[in-house]
């Protein structure tokens, strides 16, 4: 099926919300949902992948593509009177590709739920693309794992570091705060109906093990919509906070790295390091009651260079390198399968850069670990 015209004067119109907000971030839109009609949700059907496994109503692709103008007009009827409702999203788990033993929920919505998500996330990205700052990378247009590892590298090899601090929230997208989201939403979007049908998304539920449960906190896990989202929540969590409040109080250069709910901050001063590991841990603590603790939470890691080394000189690159074997995992699906072979590909050939490294027999999987050996130095 191809991308109706209509359409097309849809994606035209989302162009022109991030020329808007790009203009001016104070900007606030009060009228999205005429973005949700027929023609604009025909255009997401294609981009939807029909082998996913299907929702609580076990209707998939090809099944809802039958009656596809049908079932679409139906839909938008719905959402014109407010009588759509998000079904609720089967919960499955999945191991996690680095941590053996351990697993990740996983929600999966019905598909008509997904052509809604789809366009949900389309609106939110015009929005707030424009306005996410240079240091976030993860599960963003003409960003990937990739640039994050080159910016880092570039910020090693330029600036003295003498401590990493390594963070990975856990459960990021599960101790996000619905009505938090929503307050941080509605400063650029004042569309009531919009809001409502985010915060019935938010309420949904999930169906494990046969049980329906409606938690008052998180967003589900592999849902379309759930990376922008978290990408809005960690935007003023963490990225802005990071350049408005802690970077002017810290004595040296710092510099953020954030990949999803995977940072890495490079601090000039180990004092410096120590402030922003603490502030951080409040910071975290402050906005959920789940914030990461004991052993994973955020952590000050091991000097990446020697106070007075030059910047850049005795760095391995292809170590370093290898983070994009972490990284690379996140989002799951062809395209990180892609990005892990690449990884190896490149990493084993040792043409990381050109440095002509090749692969560790056993890579290290934290990063502190990683620029532990990179840097030849200890804890």
């Amino acid at each position: 099926m191809g991308t109706p015209e209509p359409y097309t004067m849809t994606d035209t119109k989302l162009k022109r919300i991030a020329s808007l907000t790009a203009r001016d971030p104070h900007k606030r839109f009060d009228c999205l949902m005429h973005l949700f009609n027929e023609e604009s949700l025909a255009g997401c059907f294609p981009e939807l992948d029909g082998r996913k496994a299907v929702g609580t109503d076990g209707v998939d692709k090809a099944d809802y593509g039958r009656e596809l103008n049908d079932n679409l007009k139906e839909l938008v009827t719905r959402m014109k009177r407010m009588a759509y409702r998000p079904g609720p999203v089967r919960r499955v788990l999945i191991p996690k590709e680095d941590k053996p033993g351990a697993m990740r929920p996983l929600g999966i919505s019905n598909f008509e739920d997904k052509l809604v998500q789809k366009m949900v996330h389309k609106v939110l990205e015009s929005i707030y693309e424009p306005l996410f700052l240079d240091c976030s990378y993860g599960f963003r247009p003409g960003r990937d794992c990739h640039d994050a590892i080159r910016a880092l590298l570039d910020h090693l090899f330029r600036y003295e570091v003498q401590t990493i601090i390594d963070v990975d929230v856990a459960n990021f997208f599960g101790t996000i705060d619905p009505p938090l989201l929503l307050k941080m939403l509605s400063a650029k979007i004042s569309d009531p109906r919009f809001l409502r049908y985010l915060a019935r998304m938010f309420k949904s539920g999930v169906l494990a093990e046969g049980d329906l449960r409606v938690s008052d906190e998180g967003v589900p896990q592999g849902s379309n919509c759930s990376p922008i989202l978290a990408n809005i929540f960690a935007h003023y969590v963490i990225d802005t906070w990071f350049e408005e409040t802690v970077k002017p109080h810290c004595a040296g250069r710092v510099a953020l790295f954030r990949y999803c709910d995977d940072l890495v901050i490079c601090c000039q001063y180990e004092q410096d390091a120590a402030r922003i590991h603490k502030a951080l841990a409040g910071r975290l603590s402050w906005v959920s009651a789940h914030a990461k603790r004991g052993e994973n939470q955020a952590r000050p890691v091991l000097q990446a260079r020697p106070t007075g080394r030059p910047p850049g000189r005795g760095l391995r690159l292809s170590w370093v390198y290898v983070l994009l074997g972490a990284v690379a995992t996140r989002g799951g699906g062809a395209e990180s399968e892609n990005q892990r072979r690449a990884v190896a590909q490149e990493t084993q050939a040792g043409q990381c850069l050109g440095t002509g490294h090749a692969k560790p027999a056993a890579a290290p999987r934290a990063l502190g670990d990683i620029l532990c050996q990179a840097t030849g130095t200890h804890p």
